[in-house]
């Protein structure tokens, strides 16, 4: 991180919290300072001359430094103490779910005794184990596991189903390691836990998550319309033969949905590649109904019937 003024100038205090905030996203607190070997004196003078920026009661930045959301909750961490972290929608964002927000600072913590002021979001509790808890780019935050539960309190189940595919296509968690956690933590009236718990209840051991949220939510778009569970990321093998992997399955009816990404952009070369892939799923029997951006996002009659006549056409059973 660039740092705005001469270190040269400064004395050696004063180089040890600028080397200090560059290496936790440009901001350091009261704690930081005293080890550094500022007296209160010399705390109160750089405040008042502006050199540094209060964020927080005994958490500051250098003034010139740029904010970034990650040093903005970083400052909200260590404001709520040495149990506080990031949690919720800044956790999400952490971790690159579905459901994160970076406009906000969301925080856990076991009691808040400071100011409260947009954008930020204090959760007090006192149920949040050390095992709940890890680290994200040096910031303390919920576990992804704990995360997805915590989103339940404060956002919808689409977005909950969203953030677990993704979590669990990212290697951040397994089926298994969400469950133990929801088994561990659920109990009655504890928020997020119905929602998540829901999610699982449609997942099967072994199962690829969808690989896009636009992916998770055509899944969610058919489950509305009243079809059954598709298998997301299915591999397709014939006489020991690998055929194709596609977005979503009915493998019992042999029909194949695939979301168009390339709607907008896919070219000539995109369509003809994906007109030959039809050609070989057709082959063996396997009918291949394409759903787009467009078709996700709105209520699409046109694709809800194709669908329902590719699950209900006859099959001649190619093995």
């Amino acid at each position: 991180m660039h740092i705005w003024f001469n270190l040269a100038v400064y004395g050696a205090a004063d180089r040890t919290i600028a080397h200090l905030s560059a290496s936790h996203h440009g901001v350091f607190a009261k704690s930081h300072a005293d080890l550094a070997g500022f007296t209160a004196e010399q705390r109160k003078q750089r405040i008042e001359t502006g050199q540094w920026t209060v964020l927080h009661e005994a958490v500051y930045r250098l003034s010139g430094v740029p904010a970034t959301w990650k040093g903005d909750v970083l400052a909200a961490c260590w404001a709520g103490g040495f149990r506080a972290v990031a949690s919720h929608r800044s956790a999400a964002a952490l971790w690159g779910l579905a459901g994160g927000k970076r406009s906000i600072q969301e925080i856990m913590c076991p009691r808040w005794r400071r100011a409260q002021h947009a954008p930020l979001v204090v959760h007090e509790s006192k149920a949040l184990d050390p095992v709940d808890t890890t680290f994200a780019d040096g910031i303390p935050v919920t576990t992804p596991e704990r995360t997805l539960l915590d989103l339940g309190a404060v956002c919808g189940p689409r977005t909950v189903e969203m953030a677990f595919n993704r979590a669990e296509h990212q290697e951040l968690v397994t089926l298994d390691s969400v469950r133990r956690m929801l088994t561990r933590l659920a109990r009655s009236g504890r928020p997020g836990v119905r929602k998540l718990r829901r999610v699982l209840e449609v997942r099967q051991p072994g199962q690829r998550a969808p690989e896009s949220e636009m992916e998770t939510m055509l899944i969610q778009i058919l489950r509305e319309w009243g079809f059954p569970e598709g298998v997301p990321q299915f591999e397709i093998w014939m006489r020991g033969r690998f055929i194709a992997r596609v977005d979503l399955a009915f493998p019992e009816q042999r029909v194949a949905v695939e979301y168009d990404s390339d709607e907008w952009h896919g070219g000539r070369g995109v369509n003809e590649r994906d007109a030959s892939r039809r050609r070989r799923l057709r082959q063996y029997d396997w009918e291949t109904v394409t759903a787009t951006r467009a078709d996700v996002v709105n209520d699409a009659p046109e694709t809800r019937a194709a669908l329902r006549v590719a699950l209900n056409r006859p099959r001649f059973g190619v093995a």
